[in-house]
């Protein structure tokens, strides 16, 4: 179990650490890691877990739970103060041994940190580079078909 200081409890800090953290993930599982969470207090790191029923019963998630908070405790020292992480589980988390998992979440964090460095969050692609010759941007949306500017008729 962890200490009481360093669990996440309220879904405004789940939230904010996933929609503005560093996301990395394997195919167990999901990390969202936000270095600093904004307050400035300085609060040793903070660490949630989500387990979805999509992982499994109820004995299966218990059971994952414990492996990602005792692999969790290993890594605890090695935060930020103040960061904030979310580990999410994927189903394949159901059959994969302590040693996999933690394997899993050593990688996700070294690469979540690695990306909160460089400052991207994770999931931002680049913008598509204009070819050469273009005239300029592109009129139509992916979502939408290019509109008829001859009122609907086929010339």
């Amino acid at each position: 179990m962890l200490p009481a200081a360093h669990r996440l409890r309220r879904s405004v800090d789940f939230e904010r650490t996933v929609r503005r953290g560093t996301r990395a993930g394997r195919p167990t599982l999901v990390v969202h890691l936000l270095a600093d969470s904004g307050d400035g207090s300085g609060n040793p790191p903070q660490v949630g877990l989500v387990v979805s029923k999509a992982v499994g019963n109820a004995v299966h998630r218990n059971r994952v739970k414990r492996r990602i908070r005792a692999s969790v405790a290993g890594y605890i020292g090695d935060l930020p103060r103040g960061a904030c992480l979310v580990v999410r589980a994927l189903p394949p988390a159901a059959g994969t041994s302590y040693h996999e998992l933690d394997a899993d979440l050593g990688s996700c964090l070294h690469r979540a940190a690695r990306k909160a460095a460089r400052g991207t969050r994770g999931d931002a692609r680049p913008l598509p580079q204009a070819e050469a010759g273009t005239a300029g941007p592109s009129t139509g949306s992916a979502r939408e078909p290019a509109r008829s500017t001859n009122g609907g008729t086929a010339a």
